[in-house]
């Protein structure tokens, strides 16, 4: 089921139609529980796909355009997450690629089909890497054209996405395509068209729901990524906090086993 915007209530002293925080807090609560029950098949499956990859010493590269970047870093680089993933971004092309940093400031750059192959060329990229790309509309040019590149290559695509909003939009890609229909796997975030969960008196939406919805996703998809990689009696290799002791030589380790596929910026 996909979460559906609500009417707002007042707090006490506020206009009418207001939004609260009690209010985004019934929203989410509604939400998750549906959101998970139908993604449960999906989880799985997305597991199975990244612990078969990680066996053949692969590497799970990320993609997120706009407040989808905020869902690849929730899978790349984190404390808790795995060491073999690496987050693929736009501002990769001024980064690694000597382009004008104007660019990286471009809010249309998503929209555009051609920067997708930019950014792939500018990383080591191998047959056993699997990909996981995060967009909340699933239709700008970037991500399609993302999607489109690596599945032609061979690899396995997992989509974070709202197939609700996706189903109501005509891409911005020459192919009329839309992530979710270029995937492997879906993981619907559930999120409603526009991704508001609050309802203002003038039509207005406010709240978004998609990244809680979508890190809670990505997280049950690890904890079953790694169930299976201990099942296997393979060792997860998982980041410790950079701010527990010692955690930095014990990283540093780990990424040695991946150098120049994983990259870590601040």
């Amino acid at each position: 089921m996909t979460s559906q915007p609500s009417e707002t209530s007042a707090a006490p002293g506020t206009p009418s139609g207001a939004p609260s925080g009690t209010a985004y807090w019934e929203s989410v609560s509604r939400a998750l529980p549906e959101t998970i029950e139908g993604a449960r098949e999906s989880i799985a499956q997305a597991a199975d796909l990244m612990a078969a990859a990680l066996r053949d010493k692969g590497v799970i590269q990320v993609f997120g355009t706009g407040h989808s970047q905020a869902l690849a870093m929730e899978v790349a680089g984190r404390a808790g997450g795995l060491v073999p993933t690496n987050q693929l971004s736009l501002r990769d092309r001024v980064l690694f690629g000597g382009e004008d940093p104007d660019d990286a400031l471009d809010p249309f750059a998503e929209r555009d089909p051609a920067v997708a192959a930019k950014v792939l060329a500018l990383a080591e990229i191998r047959d056993a890497d699997i990909f996981v790309i995060a967009s909340q509309s699933g239709g700008n040019g970037a991500i399609v054209e993302m999607a489109r590149l690596v599945r032609e290559r061979g690899h396995k695509i997992i989509a974070v996405t709202s197939v609700t909003h996706s189903s109501q939009i005509t891409a911005r890609h020459p192919s009329g395509k839309r992530l979710f229909e270029l995937a492997d796997v879906v993981l619907d975030n559930g999120a409603p068209f526009g991704d508001c969960v609050l309802q203002l008196p003038d039509g207005t939406g406010v709240c978004a729901l998609s990244t809680i919805t979508g890190a809670l996703l990505l997280q049950m998809t690890l904890a079953e990524t790694v169930a299976r990689l201990l099942a296997a009696a393979v060792t997860p290799p998982l980041y410790q906090s950079a701010n527990v002791p010692g955690s930095d030589e014990r990283n540093a380790r780990l990424e040695a086993e991946y150098a120049g596929r994983i990259r870590r910026t601040a």
